[in-house]
């Protein structure tokens, strides 16, 4: 008989761990929502005890998609931690609080510089308070795979009778190899359903020696019935398992590991897509299952054979993750028809009137810049329309610009809107792009620093849509802009201006 998997996703938690990833209440929404349309089991939403803001954001995931997909959120073994969990994810159908804590020797004694007795005592009235507030309570032995195992499995057996209805084992720095790592779980499996067999074991596997896949695999062979991932593997340091190679591991050698999950595969491209776009971190182009390149075939030797049957080089297809080449191309004259079936064949909502003519709009805009509309068009201008903040009105907004290039005194000349306010200037750079920068930082009249500048093309065709990334940095902290155009100086001037509004969203939470 088949063993289902549980897919517990992290991106919204380890995966925005990443430096300059961070993302605002709407996009870590819409990834929750792509989330429940690619049918995880659970979303760990955020660490709410972290700040104001990822309370928030947790709390609005619990509220929006909490009806259909378990929530869960991070705790440190502490009890403030703990309640902040319990009051942002209550409202879920289904919610979940995970405690962390240490059980290898480096973070017993360096981390915590405890005894192993205190620190398993703390494992254990974590959980015990946990208990009185929901049914449901994951425990995570950080550092497991350089813990001691009868330490590590002293703990296992407290936390369970203390009434953890989950284990989590991590592979916390990448230190595991595949072999190792397995038989890890088997003994732990072994221990754990002879203790209580109703009690889910999990795994959470880091990629620091590019072994994160290998290891989570490994693990379910050996008994594991949860993994933890993250869409494209993003994570602390070299990221974590990838959910996509995971599941679609499972999917093409089912018989081999007598396991399945209940994902939708189709949704695993757009789900990776839509991740990417909004954390501004590129999908490297020969990625397993969701680069560029992961169905492209440039050898003539493999052109041949595909010809004659996709097998002979595929051993899964494109479509199986939401990869179809088949495109339908818009233009002006596509009406809202054909606009609304291309935006909702992509996964997205359109049952909001008022925002889907808004929508339609910026579409039509699109098309006559751009004649011909891709899908990848179709879906940068959606995730980019919903993902904008509409709450603040104090924010800046790029009216008009002009750039004149050459190679003596390149210029730029701003026009930007701040609320009622409207304010002009101009700049002299080292380029168009350094005095449209300078003519900005000018006006706004905060100390900023470019830390990086990166411009992608987007789509097909002379007139592609150009997607800019930047990352800033203000009183030592580092902040991500991105904006899209089909001009790539008002892309640029557009992504400088969200990564200052990030800037200016951050003061005004200080001000409160």
């Amino acid at each position: 008989m088949k063993r289902k998997i549980i897919v517990f996703d992290t991106t919204l938690r380890d995966g925005e761990q990443v430096p300059g990833a961070k993302l605002n209440l709407h996009q870590k929404i819409e990834i929750a929502q792509q989330l429940q349309r690619l049918n995880v089991d659970i979303i760990e939403a955020g660490f709410p005890a972290s700040s104001a803001g990822d309370f928030q954001a947790v709390q609005e995931i619990a509220r929006s998609v909490g009806n259909s997909v378990s929530i869960t959120a991070l705790a440190r073994a502490v009890k403030s931690d703990i309640d902040a969990v319990y009051e942002s994810i209550k409202l879920a159908q289904n919610p979940l609080i995970h405690i962390v804590l240490g059980t290898s020797n480096i973070h017993v004694e360096k981390k915590f510089s405890r005894s192993k007795e205190a620190v398993l005592q703390m494992g254990v009235d974590a959980v015990k308070y946990a208990k009185t507030l929901l049914p449901q309570v994951q425990y995570s032995t950080e550092d497991a795979s350089r813990s001691d195992f009868e330490y590590l499995w002293k703990t296992i057996e407290a936390v369970v009778k203390a009434g953890a209805t989950m284990i989590n084992v991590p592979d916390t720095v990448g230190y595991a190899v595949p072999e190792e790592f397995g038989e890890l779980i088997r003994k732990i499996n072994e221990r754990l359903k002879n203790l209580d067999d109703r009690v889910i074991l999990s795994v959470h596997c880091h990629n620091d020696l590019g072994l994160a896949t290998a290891n989570t695999l490994s693990a379910i062979k050996n008994g594991a019935e949860k993994v933890e991932c993250t869409i494209n593997g993003l994570g602390e340091r070299a990221g974590n398992a990838s959910l996509e190679e995971v599941v679609m591991g499972l999917k093409v050698r089912e018989n081999h590991f007598n396991a399945f999950t209940d994902i939708n595969t189709t949704e695993l491209h757009r789900t990776s897509r839509l991740v990417s776009h909004l954390t501004g971190l590129d999908v490297q182009v020969n990625k397993a299952i969701t680069g560029e390149n992961a169905f492209a075939h440039s050898s003539g030797i493999h052109q041949d054979g595909l010809l004659k049957d996709k097998q002979v080089y595929e051993i899964m297809s494109p479509e199986e993750v939401g990869a179809d080449s088949m495109e339908l191309i818009l233009t002006a004259r596509s009406g809202r028809h054909a606009f609304k079936n291309s935006v909702a064949r992509m996964g997205f909502d359109t049952s909001d009137a008022d925002d889907f003519e808004q929508l339609f709009a910026k579409f039509l805009a699109l098309a006559d810049a751009k004649k011909e509309v891709y899908d990848h068009d179709v879906f940068y201008l959606v995730t980019n329309h919903r993902t904008v903040e509409q709450s603040s009105k104090q924010l800046y907004e790029l009216e008009s610009f002009q750039v004149v290039s050459n190679d003596q005194n390149p210029t730029a000349a701003v026009k930007l809107n701040k609320g009622s306010e409207s304010m002009k200037g101009s700049a002299v750079g080292d380029g168009p792009i350094d005095a449209l920068y300078s003519a900005i930082k000018t006006l706004v009249g905060l100390d900023i620093q470019l830390k990086d500048y990166k411009i992608n093309s987007l789509s097909r065709g002379m007139e592609a849509v150009g997607r800019v990334n930047i990352r800033i940095e203000h009183q030592g902290k580092i902040y991500s802009g991105r904006a899209m155009d089909t001009d790539i100086i008002k892309a640029s001037a557009n992504a400088f201006l969200n990564g200052i509004n990030g800037i200016l969203l951050d003061l005004v939470k200080d001000e409160k």
